[in-house]
């Protein structure tokens, strides 16, 4: 038995590079489908907002001359790229999909809407929720809690490179220690960086879990899912 009924399940766009640096790696594409078919086998429902980091990050983009509107626009269509890549490779193994963009671009996919991804996750399909908040300034991880928060999810898994949160960067600092569990009033006070302000402020505010593990090793979204402790739970 799995404690979660229906997930929001936030990728980076840079994830998706694999041993690349840029674009998209064809085998973590296929990892990360199986480790969702996988997840999906256990009767939960699940919708997933990625990122575009991978093509084009707006904020970078404006750092070097480009209108920062123009430039969120370019990273929201890269959330569309990266999320007709993930829809094949789940489709290539046997799962049932819909993209959803938060800007109309039919036929690339479906008009986003809260009743829509619902509907389709109960009828068994993979909601991917694209194009982020449709809105320059926001960025995908508060286009996840936005969703997360509208779709009335369980929890949202934040899908990383690292295996959850520490108190301090574990890439730079080796004497970081990882938390099994922290409040977000406790992530607020140690100015702990899991998402942008905006997005936890949100999840927070609308009591919306998340879950923080490591997406690159195979199998852990379903371990986390079944309720093993790899991961850190942030919840008030």
């Amino acid at each position: 038995m799995v404690k979660y009924k229906r997930i929001l399940l936030k990728l980076s766009g840079e994830s998706l590079m694999g041993t690349k640096s840029f674009g998209i790696d064809e085998q973590r594409l296929s990892e990360y489908a199986e480790q969702i078919k996988e997840a999906q086998a256990l009767g939960v429902q699940i919708s997933i907002v990625i990122g575009g980091g991978n093509i084009f990050r707006g904020i970078s983009g404006s750092a070097v001359g480009f209108d920062r509107v123009k430039g969120d626009s370019m990273g929201m269509l890269a959330t569309v790229i990266n999320g007709l890549a993930l829809s094949s490779a789940l489709e290539q193994v046997g799962c049932k999909t819909k993209v959803l963009t938060a800007i109309r671009m039919e036929p690339i996919g479906e008009f986003y809407s809260k009743q829509k991804a619902v509907d389709y996750m109960e009828q068994g399909y993979i909601a991917i929720l694209t194009a982020g908040t449709g809105n320059p300034y926001f960025t995908t991880d508060t286009g996840s809690s936005l969703r997360g928060i509208e779709i009335e999810a369980d929890a949202m898994f934040k899908g990383t490179r690292v295996d959850g949160v520490y108190t301090a960067d574990p890439e730079k600092d080796p004497t970081a220690t990882k938390y099994d569990e922290i409040t977000f009033a406790e992530v607020y006070k140690q100015n702990l960086k899991i998402m942008d302000l905006t997005a936890t402020t949100m999840c927070m505010e609308n009591n919306l879990p998340i879950v923080v593990f490591d997406m690159d090793t195979k199998g852990n979204l379903k371990k986390v899912l079944s309720g093993e402790n790899i991961g850190t739970l942030v919840k008030n």
